[in-house]
């Protein structure tokens, strides 16, 4: 028995310590013991992921009052968050760098010795008089090549329930772990919390990424992404792990698409929050593989990707039984499912957008809310909140994909990358190559940030991949690995662009309606096969106009005009040079940035110079060769 395992024996109950002596990891042992000591719980509990335990852990986050289940629907539950702890906080989320380490100035970082001083000395004494509990998961399919195994140390019930939704359950795999392993470890600590459950030190929230350790740290913060350390907390690391042996950890959802003669294809994509990205995923009529994070790895030449999840931490604002009738389908029926900071009343969920008129009175994340309630601000409280959540598992999904535990990955074939740009790029283009396409559409992405991201509404900004504020290694190392990555593909899956949120330049109309991204989607599925042909213009191959007519009608029974189709694809040669200006601004700022980007922006702005001299600033789509 190693020391580490022994000194726990004063901390834990008998049952508690045989069942973590089963696992002989020293480092696991090492990181609980010393969890304890700093933070100093009244007691722990060790989940083995027993019926028992998993049906316990629900039953405490009830208890505890973290969560409810006043609602009518049976197995649903709701949870708020703090006023002050509703989206991801980038100020004081950082990765703690090393002295003499590089990261680039883009990203949110402290020195490693300040930062643990800081966040360690928050963490101290967090979780008097509370339980420490303690997850032990997967990221990946458990027994596969893409397998991290990761364990999470929290105070939260409400944490360690949402992560029995979102990931697959781990303690097997951890006493399976001989020698040496890598695994992904979270501190968390709601702190110090009010009669509400709420944490009362917001203003001292910290979420820190220390990658020396593959340890995220997070204190006084209850927001699941902020709290749940595998989201996009974990995949700061997995990103530098994946730089390290040449594959991708990313930002994406994934769907398999069907085509003529029961063909199914699959395709990924990357969107900021609130850009599309899981009503993409949610398709009616597709299957749906992943909503958000998917690890991608070149196996014998091909290009496999797995869901890093099994659940979903979804937006709902704008969840209607009309735009998305599978997610509404779930969320609406008997099961699991976990809602936060949506308003409740008369045993109900109700949400912005959800198709219907909402009390003027109930309870959300401000308490009781009435409806003209105004915050300290003396702005008005919204009923439920803008980034208000649900958590399901994926499996509760009438769609759910077949292949989400193929421990062998499915094969992608395509991927797509799209945020909120209102003036330049049109609906959907393929790219020419792989590298164009990673630098065009995933290094050029640019959107208009959303409520998913506090204090940073209504701002734009370049979000490389949709994975920026997610990059733990420079910015321009992470490109040139993507660059790198598919070259070596035997096929490398397509890239697109995709733009739900193209605005007529007079109007401001959107010029894309919530239904029409399935029509884009079902035409990437027959290019990536070879079905179809397109127009080659200079920032991208476009679709024909009689193909789209097609699509639209058998899938929309829809009338698509040629008017719509010109407006949609027409290319804005002004819009387009300013934006690569301004992408070209940006990664000059990078030291490490990749000369691919200059060669490809460039050969883009010659391209689009020459169409102007040709043809004007706003380009007709009919005047663009048809290639195949």
């Amino acid at each position: 028995m190693n020391s580490y395992l022994e000194s726990l024996r004063q901390y834990l109950k008998e049952n508690e310590f045989a069942k973590l002596s089963k696992i002989e990891n020293e480092e696991v042992h090492k990181f609980i013991l010393s969890s304890i000591e700093l933070c100093t719980p009244n007691d722990v509990f060790i989940c083995s992921d027993t019926p028992d335990e998993i049906a316990y852990i629900k039953n405490m986050a009830i208890v505890s009052r973290e969560e409810s289940a006043a609602l009518l629907i049976p197995g649903h539950t709701f949870h708020f968050d703090g006023p002050q702890d509703q989206g991801r906080d980038r100020e004081v989320t950082k990765f703690l760098v090393p002295k003499g380490d590089y990261l680039s100035p883009a990203l949110n970082q402290i020195d490693r010795d300040e930062g643990l001083e800081e966040v360690l000395g928050l963490l101290k004494g967090s979780m008097a008089g509370k339980t420490m509990i303690v997850r032990f998961l997967t990221l990946g399919p458990s027994d596969s090549v893409f397998t991290i195994p990761c364990m999470e140390c929290t105070d939260s019930w409400y944490v360690a329930h949402s992560v029995d939704l979102l990931y697959r359950k781990g303690y097997d795999f951890f006493c399976k772990i001989k020698g040496e392993q890598e695994f992904f470890k979270t501190l968390h600590s709601a702190g110090r919390v009010d009669e509400n459950m709420v944490s009362i030190d917001y203003d001292k929230k910290r979420i820190y990424m220390d990658y020396v350790t593959n340890t995220v740290y997070s204190v006084n913060v209850q927001y699941a992404g902020n709290s749940v350390g595998f989201k996009k907390l974990a995949l700061r690391l997995a990103i530098r792990k994946a730089h390290k042996e040449g594959w991708l950890a990313e930002h994406f959802m994934a769907i398999g698409v069907k085509g003529p003669n029961n063909r199914k294809t699959y395709l990924a994509g990357a969107f900021p929050s609130a850009c599309g990205k899981t009503s993409t995923a949610m398709l009616p009529g597709e299957t749906i593989l992943a909503d958000d994070l998917m690890y991608v790895k070149n196996i014998d030449g091909e290009c496999r990707a797995v869901n890093v999840e099994k659940g979903i931490f979804g937006i709902i604002q704008d969840v209607n039984p009309n735009d998305d009738p599978l997610i509404w389908q779930t969320l609406t029926s008997p099961g699991e499912v976990i809602f936060s900071n949506v308003l409740v009343k008369d045993g109900r969920t109700w949400w912005l957008g959800m198709g219907c008129d909402l009390p003027n009175e109930g309870m959300n994340y401000s308490g009781y809310w009435f409806k003209g309630k105004k915050d300290e601000t003396g702005a008005e409280i919204l009923p439920a909140h803008k980034n208000a959540r649900y958590t399901v598992a994926l499996t509760a999904l009438p769609n759910c994909d077949e292949e989400l535990e193929n421990p062998e990955g499915i094969v992608l074939s395509g991927i797509m990358f799209g945020g909120r740009d209102y003036r330049g790029y049109v609906p959907v283009q393929q790219s020419f190559d792989w590298t164009h396409g990673v630098v065009a559409y995933g290094a050029a992405l640019e959107t208009e940030t959303t409520f998913a991201i506090v204090g940073q509404e209504g701002k734009y900004e370049i979000n490389v991949m949709s994975i920026q504020d997610f990059v733990a290694i420079p910015l321009g190392d992470y490109v040139k690995n993507y660059i790198v990555f598919g070259n070596k593909l035997t096929k490398a899956p397509s890239i697109f662009g995709v733009n739900y949120f193209l605005r007529d330049l007079e109007t401001g109309n959107f010029l894309n309606s919530r239904r029409d991204k399935h029509v884009w989607v079902k035409w990437m599925e027959l290019r990536v096969n070879n079905d179809v042909r397109a127009r080659k213009t200079p920032t991208g191959l476009i679709p024909l106009y009689e193909d789209l007519v097609g699509i639209f009608k058998t899938l929309l029974n829809k009338d698509y005009t040629k008017e719509d189709y010109i407006k949609q694809f027409t290319i804005r040669v002004p819009e387009n040079l300013a934006k690569i200006e301004r992408v070209k601004r940006f990664w000059a700022n990078e030291a490490k940035a990749p000369s691919e980007i200059t060669d490809v922006l460039d050969a883009q702005k010659q391209r689009l110079i020459e169409a102007q001299a040709k043809f004007g600033d706003y380009i007709s789509p009919e005047m663009f060769e048809i290639v195949d």
